[in-house]
């Protein structure tokens, strides 16, 4: 070969290592991010979407840093009746897990979260709880009664539900999701204890509560309260005539002195049975809002389960003559109780 074959000849070479070296140096650097990624979404939080907001904040609260929840019904928003939206099929579509409270409460989205369920994780919290423990339903045959938050013992046994949710999930952090429902579950505690406290100063002639729709079962289950719902547990079944009548009795003849409307139901059937009463020379004020099937405004203490049940039971007992603070159990409440 002459010299200057091979001087072609060695050039060639160290093109081809130069290439080798160059294809290795990527496959490296690839692998390498492709490592880094893996790592970056292991820690990524995970994304669990709730059909409410209560099922919401019990998630946020256990789930703390390593999740990131977000509701589908917001302030003033009837689950019973409520259908998802695009946004929502899309971002129940894109989460790692979905809470709901199920015992048919999302009615319309039932059917959709059923079928979601085979393809990833969705848990109905309030089904957990043991069925000997909840009310039959009035609305739907062989169905309970969904408002299970209106109770805080029960609601902590859904609770629990999450942070096994959680733990099934994460199990590395296993012992963080604990620490959350402890303290959560201890506010609870604390609620259910002042409701106790506030409730049983009620006078005996005077513990009816009158609501817009039977969503108060648990509650007054909870604190010994007559409960009467204008329309029944479902929003979607109509009070007639011939209920707004005899309901209207009951005011007149135990002498109810308030009735309640919600934040999600209309209240021209509270209006109603004042107009009803009055009519009859019986006079009926209508209480504070309370909350029934979605929290307060968000960023606002009344926008956290907490909050919520908190106002409920301070309204409650101020309305029917009883004691309780002004600004509720931790002094946080807006005026107007």
């Amino acid at each position: 070969m002459s010299l200057k074959g091979l001087s072609s000849a060695v050039r060639k070479l160290d093109v081809m290592r130069f290439v080798k070296a160059l294809i290795f140096a990527v496959t490296v650097m690839t692998l390498a991010g492709l490592s880094s990624l893996s790592a970056a979404q292991a820690k990524a939080p995970i994304n669990a979407v709730a059909t409410v907001g209560m099922v919401a904040d019990a998630a946020s609260a256990i789930g703390g840093d390593h999740v990131k929840v977000e509701a589908l019904m917001g302030t003033g928003i009837d689950p019973h009746s409520y259908r998802q939206t695009r946004s929502d099929v899309v971002k129940m579509g894109r989460a790692d897990a979905i809470f709901a409270n199920g015992l048919f409460l999302e009615a319309q989205m039932e059917d959709l979260l059923l079928k979601l369920q085979k393809r990833k994780p969705v848990f109905f919290i309030g089904e957990t709880i043991e069925s000997e423990k909840l009310e039959g339903s009035t609305a739907y045959t062989g169905r309970y009664d969904p408002h299970v938050w209106m109770s805080p013992s029960l609601w902590q046994g859904a609770v629990a539900s999450v942070t096994d949710a959680f733990i099934s999930m994460d199990p590395e952090n296993e012992q963080d999701y604990r620490d959350n429902a402890k303290a959560y579950l201890a506010e609870i505690q604390e609620l259910a204890d002042y409701g106790a406290k506030i409730l049983k100063t009620v006078p005996k002639d005077r513990r009816v509560l009158v609501t817009a729709h039977d969503a108060f079962t648990y509650l007054g289950r909870d604190f010994d309260l007559d409960v009467v719902g204008i329309q029944g547990i479902s929003t979607n079944s109509e009070a007639g005539l011939q209920r707004i009548e005899m309901l209207v009795d009951l005011l007149v003849d135990r002498k109810v002195t308030a009735v309640f409307v919600e934040s999600s139901v209309s209240e021209r059937n509270v209006r109603a049975l004042v107009e009803g009463a009055a009519a009859k020379g019986h006079a009926v004020d209508v209480g504070a809002e309370l909350f029934s099937d979605a929290m307060g405004q968000s960023n606002t203490y009344e926008g956290t389960y907490i909050g919520m049940i908190d106002h409920n039971m301070t309204s409650i007992a101020r309305a029917l003559g009883g004691e309780a603070p002004l600004r509720g159990m931790q002094g946080k409440l807006g005026a107007g109780h």
